[in-house]
C-alpha cells in the first residue's frame, strides 16, 4: 500500500498556524497536484480538519472523484503561544526556544504547545487505520509538522532531530511511505517530492527555482531522493 502524505497549498495569512483558506497560489498548487495525481489511481483522499488542508484535498479530489476523510488527528502541530504571531515577533520574543531546539539535546515542545511526541500519539494510529482501509493508494493531505513527526517516527529517529528533515518542505509536496503488510513496517520511497510545481518557479517557497541560482534538475533530484 502506499500513502502519499502532502503538505497543503499555501494559506492566505502569514501569520503563525492560524486556521485560514489557501492563497490564489497554493490554488494553484493543489490543481496541479491533482492533475500529477490524476495518474496515480488514488482510492481516497484523506486531511486533517484544518481549512487549508481541507480545502487543498477538495481542489484534489476534484481531478479524483473519490471518497473524502477527515480526521482531527492529522492537524498541524500546536505552536502554542507562537500562534496567530509574524515571524518578525516569533524569532524576537522566542529566540531561545528556537537555539535550544536547534541544539538537539532533547525533544522540546513549542511554548504551551507540542513536540513531535506529541504529534506522533495523535497521527499514528490514523495512519494505522488508512493502513486498515484496504485501499492500495491513498493520498493524505496534512502540516509539516506531521510529516516531519511522523518520518522521525518510522525512521526509528529521536524526535529531536525533526529540524534536520530539509530547510523547507514544499507546500503540496509529496512524501510517500509503502506500508509493507507483512511486518507492519513503512517504508520511506520518497520524501519533499515537488516535481509537479517546476514549471512555475513561483510557486515554491521564497520563489525558488532558477530565480535563485538554483538548476531545474538540482530541484528534481533533490526532491525526489531525500
Amino acid at each position: 500500500m502506499r500513502i502519499y502524505l502532502i503538505r497543503h497549498g499555501r494559506q492566505n495569512s502569514p501569520l503563525c498556524n492560524v486556521n485560514v483558506p489557501l492563497s490564489d497560489a497554493g490554488r494553484r498548487q493543489a490543481e496541479l497536484l491533482g492533475e500529477r495525481l490524476k495518474k496515480e489511481s488514488i482510492d481516497a483522499v484523506w486531511s486533517s480538519d484544518l481549512i487549508r488542508a481541507c480545502e487543498t484535498a477538495d481542489i484534489i479530489n476534484e481531478k479524483l472523484h473519490v471518497p473524502r476523510i477527515i480526521r482531527e488527528g492529522l492537524r498541524e502541530i500546536s505552536f502554542g503561544d507562537l500562534e496567530g504571531l509574524s515571524d518578525d515577533v516569533i524569532m524576537e520574543r522566542y529566540a531561545d526556544c528556537f537555539a535550544a531546539r536547534a541544539s538537539r539535546k532533547e525533544e522540546l515542545p513549542y511554548p504551551g504547545g507540542e513536540n513531535a511526541a506529541d504529534v506522533i500519539r495523535r497521527a499514528v494510529p490514523v495512519m494505522d487505520e488508512i493502513a486498515k482501509s484496504g485501499a492500495e493508494t491513498v493520498a493524505v493531505v496534512t502540516h509539516g509538522g506531521v510529516i516531519r513527526s511522523l518520518v522521525t517516527h518510522y525512521l526509528h529517529m529521536d524526535g529531536a532531530y525533526v529540524p534536520l528533515l530539509a530547510k523547507h518542505l514544499e507546500n503540496c509536496g509529496i512524501t510517500e511511505f509503502y506500508y509493507r503488510e507483512s511486518d507492519g513496517e513503512m517504508l520511506l520511497n520518497r520524501f519533499n517530492d515537488f516535481a509537479h510545481l517546476m514549471d512555475e518557479p513561483e510557486l515554491l517557497r521564497g520563489g525558488g527555482g532558477e530565480k535563485k541560482g538554483w538548476k531545474r534538475e538540482r530541484f528534481t533530484v533533490y526532491s525526489l531522493i531525500f
